[in-house]
């Protein structure tokens, strides 16, 4: 099964891998992962910024699994 971005809606392929931890409820190590195309790989990344939860970045690789 494809790896499909997060964004509400979307059906894209996902290509980045957008590493969160909200610190009032995760330890610092935690990471979780949104999927992001390339069309909300900004919009995704600015909503977990402005909050203060974005970690990392990273592209997906191929046949990679993500924890959502």
């Amino acid at each position: 099964m494809p790896l499909t971005c997060s964004a509400k809606g979307c059906q894209d392929p996902a290509a980045w891998s957008l590493l969160w931890n909200n610190p009032k409820i995760h330890s610092p190590e935690r990471r979780k992962t949104w999927l992001a195309c390339e069309n909300h790989r900004d919009s995704l990344g600015d909503f977990l910024r402005a909050r203060g939860f974005l970690r990392d970045v990273e592209p997906v690789e191929p046949g990679s699994a993500a924890d959502g």
